[in-house]
């Protein structure tokens, strides 16, 4: 999962036609699920829309933040990898830009249902953290994996952030879902560079027993890296990448231990938020949006 936002950050369901190895949400195709101003919100209809999107996270993650592309990735300029095809790809579109709606895109999130991680073997983060253990600690509830996020730096605003929640709210309403999952991203693979920050996380928004989620032993890394008393709150904050700080308002919380992602560059965190513990004021606030917009 890659984020890289900031901080100043629906009709009757059907099956659209599905391209073949491509599958597409239950929600009604196209339908817009949150919208502000000219921005708005929706899942992604065709194979165009899809790859007008992986081109949106090449040019993130890869010109602007440099991680490792594979020689096709290199090649078609497009950030792809093999749970795209099981995949829902949340879109940012300003409708103010010229073109067809594929060439407005400015912003994605790759949403990843849990009966759609069982084609894939799995969730992406499972490669990184133990989320396997998680779920068979909570049977009767449905995971969603956010990942692969990103948005257009002009494009970086609270209003950006705001569209894409409701649509994300939505989403989470339609499906019945009971915890967002996913992995969340510091810039740089050395964690002592986030010492205050990493310290901060493990000693005041680890997950319950009931939520512990731990890194995969084998990449496994200390977040635990200073003396309580020697981290300053304000300043490991401050020093937090916003999607983070976004999460922990809606009431995340972290797992253990933090992963170092050599081709992206990162240093990753495991993000668990229990939909039933999700702060009311945002719950009000996504909901009565959302409901605007959702069947």
């Amino acid at each position: 999962m890659r984020h890289i936002m900031t901080e100043a950050s629906i009709s009757d369901a059907h099956t659209a036609a599905t391209p073949a190895g491509v599958l597409f949400s239950g929600l009604a195709a196209g339908a817009v699920l949150g919208r502000i101003g000219a921005i708005e919100v929706r899942l992604a209809r065709d194979e165009a829309e899809i790859a007008a999107a992986q081109e949106v996270r090449y040019r993130v993650f890869h010109e602007e933040l440099g991680a490792r592309a594979c020689a096709a990735g290199a090649r078609e300029r497009r950030d792809a990898d093999r749970f795209d095809e099981v995949c829902d790809h949340l879109l940012v579109l300003d409708a103010g830009l010229p073109g067809p709606d594929h060439r407005r895109i400015v912003g994605t999130y790759r949403l990843m249902r849990q009966e759609n991680a069982a084609l894939a073997g799995g969730f992406y983060s499972s490669g990184e953290f133990e989320l396997e253990a998680l779920i068979a600690r909570h049977p009767r509830l449905r995971f969603l994996e956010l990942g692969r996020s990103c948005v257009l730096p002009e494009y970086r605003s609270r209003r950006t952030i705001e569209v894409l929640w409701q649509g994300i709210w939505a989403y989470v309403n339609h499906y019945g879902i009971g915890a967002m999952t996913g992995c969340a991203s510091f810039h740089g693979t050395v964690p002592a560079a986030h010492a205050e920050a990493l310290s901060f996380l493990a000693q005041n928004c680890r997950a319950s027993e009931a939520w512990r989620v731990s890194a995969v032993a084998s990449r496994f890394r200390t977040m635990d890296l200073m003396p309580p008393e020697a981290v300053d709150a304000r300043a490991a904050l401050a020093a937090m990448p916003p999607l983070i700080k976004g999460y922990l308002r809606l009431g995340a919380k972290i797992g253990d231990g933090c992963v170092v992602d050599e081709a992206f560059g990162t240093t990753d965190v495991f993000i668990v938020l229990p939909v039933a513990t999700i702060s009311t004021r945002y719950v009000n606030h996504y909901g009565q949006e959302a409901e605007r917009f959702a069947a």
